[in-house]
């Protein structure tokens, strides 16, 4: 299988599983996981954070930071593409019950003057405005970069006017591979924020949720009520430290791969148009010469080559550690037989 449906197909390397088996291991509960502690204490360092927690995953990442940041009846602002809306199954009305704000920014990001206009004054007839989430890479704008000034930027006019602050960093670490930025320049002026290591880095389980001591302490209450308090954690921790060790570097062979693959699509009858590719994300338009995109899906994966749809004639392809150039080359020659 030739698999671009996203960065979340990676399988651990045989190295990373054994780096699993040395793992000192103890009670993550009650922070007595050596490797999970060494784990957070360097993410939480490398974010600019005070204090952080292992989580699955980091959609358990966002929602336990917005029920930290929030009350039910809050509102957050976010743009249209966050990851929020559109991939955690309403999870942050069903469990926090909040309102979400959402911005049609270019490129799924927000300017200032736009975040401005979203936040409420103080009335009891709306919701309180309360949160600002942003999302680096983003996502559905096919992994654009938000420039850190402009994160900054934003997050500035937020706590100007009160609200918290929450960085989605799903794939942050794309983004300071691609443009030497350090992650804690990305997450700078945020209250909290989080990387994954089920992405690009190749990890089966897990994701950091960073920020202040007191936000960590609250967030523990979600994480136990959720369901999500773990014990020998480190066996996951030791693969996510090894990713760290050993596979961030390798991303740019990734974002050098979906370039490539972006540069051929535009050559080809099927395809209409290409996001800009920036790191390691491929949307493409498909042209009015092949059916939608949920039917030239199903072709794909009879030739063995997986996508995801995310729109009526729009597609996306991931590159990532499992995939090389036979497999953009058998991708490129599935796409052209649509036409």
């Amino acid at each position: 299988m030739h698999d671009f449906y996203s960065d979340t197909q990676t399988r651990p390397t045989r190295a990373m599983r054994e780096a699993m088996l040395d793992a000192e291991v103890g009670d993550e509960r009650h922070h007595d996981d050596p490797a999970t502690n060494d784990l957070i204490a360097r993410v939480a360092e490398m974010l600019g954070m005070e204090a952080a927690m292992f989580l699955p995953s980091g959609t358990m990442c966002n929602e336990v930071a917005i029920a930290v940041h929030c009350q039910p009846g809050d509102e957050v602002i976010c743009t249209r593409e966050s990851h929020i809306i559109f991939a955690e199954s309403g999870g942050p009305a069903a469990l926090s019950g909040v309102m979400l704000y959402p911005i049609d920014g270019e490129h799924g990001m927000m300017t200032p003057e736009e975040v401005s206009s979203a936040i409420r004054p103080p009335s009891a007839h709306a919701p309180r405005s309360r949160l600002l989430c942003t999302e680096q890479t983003s996502n559905l704008a096919g992994g654009a970069i938000w420039p850190a000034d402009q994160l900054r930027a934003v997050a500035d006019v937020a706590r100007e006017a009160g609200l918290a602050t929450h960085l989605d960093g799903a794939r942050l670490l794309n983004a300071s591979v691609a443009t030497g930025v350090p992650a804690h320049e990305y997450a700078a002026g945020y209250d909290s924020a989080w990387i994954a290591f089920t992405k690009g880095l190749g990890c089966p389980v897990g994701a950091v949720l960073a920020g202040s001591q007191e936000f960590i302490d609250k967030a523990w209450l979600f994480k136990r009520r959720w369901g999500g308090a773990m014990r020998q954690t480190g066996v996951l921790a030791a693969m996510c430290s090894h990713a760290l060790d050993h596979h961030v570097e390798r991303l740019a062979e990734d974002h050098a791969l979906a370039r490539d693959i972006g540069d051929r699509l535009r050559d080809l009858p099927a395809v209409s148009d290409v996001m800009p590719v920036e790191t390691n994300i491929v949307i493409a338009e498909l042209s009015d010469a092949v059916p939608e995109a949920r039917e030239c899906a199903r072709r794909m994966r009879e030739d063995n080559v997986t996508c995801t749809v995310v729109g009526r004639k729009r597609i996306r392809m991931v590159t990532h550690m499992d995939v090389g150039q036979a497999d953009a080359d058998a991708l490129i020659s599935s796409i052209a037989k649509l036409a």
